[in-house]
């Protein structure tokens, strides 16, 4: 076998590999949010403790951590469609995706039991995530934009 044969070989190989997982993403998408969706109608309808509110402060968190783990999922799935469009993993999507996994951990950490030491570890995690995307926009100047979002701007009427 020769070079061109291995990597025709390996390509299609990959580009099967990444098929499939679409498909277990969507999946898992369309199950994640049938949950999230139960997981809200589930704390609307269960007896509120205080009196007046629907919600409880741990159940809002919750459904906000369950939520960006959604979108998340939806940001990875892009990635790999963006890879099978292009045969490229776009390093700006993957530094914004890393910075809403930081953003979910923080929203959804207890303070009465998170250390201070991993609340600074985690602001500088943040710090560097935020300078690594500044950085990486920079260098790709700043006239580019998030093809996602012109999209759903494109789809909505002004």
């Amino acid at each position: 076998m020769d070079d061109e044969t291995i990597i025709t070989a390996v390509n299609r190989f990959e580009g099967i590999i990444y098929r499939i997982l679409i498909v277990l993403f969507f999946v898992v998408i369309i199950f994640a949010v049938i949950e999230l969706g139960w997981l809200i109608v589930v704390s609307l309808t269960t007896p509120p403790v205080i009196a007046g509110s629907f919600l409880e402060n741990r159940e809002i968190l919750n459904i906000f951590g369950f939520f960006l783990l959604v979108l998340i999922g939806i940001e990875l799935l892009g990635t790999l469609k963006a890879y099978l469009r292009e045969n490229v993993i776009h390093v700006e999507i993957v530094v914004i995706l890393a910075i809403i996994a930081v953003a979910r951990k923080v929203i959804i950490l207890d303070p009465l039991t998170t250390t201070e030491f991993t609340l600074m570890g985690d602001g500088v995690l943040i710090l560097g995530l935020c300078v690594g995307y500044y950085l990486i926009r920079k260098a790709g100047g700043s006239d580019q934009k998030d093809k996602s979002s012109e999209d759903c701007l494109a789809n909505h009427p002004k």
